[in-house]
């Protein structure tokens, strides 16, 4: 018998796959110009950003998916909270574009107060869920 929550885990395990995915994107590749290795080196905090989301993403599929073999049933307002935990990882590469864009520039307080706000309101989400699951008796 197919778990009940089996869907939600594909979906969820495709967002998750697709965000971290995109966070590449924003790496710039020099063009020719005969100087690789310094152009190379001025992507630094593009490179930074993405390790530092792309390890962030992996522990909360990590965390996602170690919460999901506990949960025997699902009803609409799971769902609706995971929608909103996966809205929230559906915008890191947002702000990590920021961050790397801001680092060791004027508004560079400003691009973190971005990133981790995000993270933040991340956090929630995934409190919410896991509270409403023990409120609901999901478990």
């Amino acid at each position: 018998m197919e778990k009940e929550t089996a869907r939600i885990e594909a979906f969820s395990d495709g967002v998750f796959a697709i965000a971290i995915t995109l966070l590449i994107l924003e790496i710039q590749i020099p063009g020719p110009s005969g100087n690789l290795g310094s152009q190379l080196i001025k992507e630094w905090p593009f490179y930074v950003a993405f390790l530092i989301s792309f390890a962030f993403i992996g522990i909360m599929w990590i965390n996602h998916h170690r919460l999901f073999t506990h949960i025997k049933r699902s009803d609409n307002t799971l769902m609706i909270l995971n929608l909103l935990l996966l809205l929230g990882v559906t915008s890191v590469p947002f702000p990590t574009v920021v961050l790397a864009q801001h680092l060791g520039h004027p508004d560079q307080a400003v691009a973190a107060r971005v990133y981790n706000g995000t993270y933040f309101v991340i956090a929630i989400f995934f409190n919410v869920l896991w509270w409403y699951v023990n409120r609901a008796h999901l478990l």
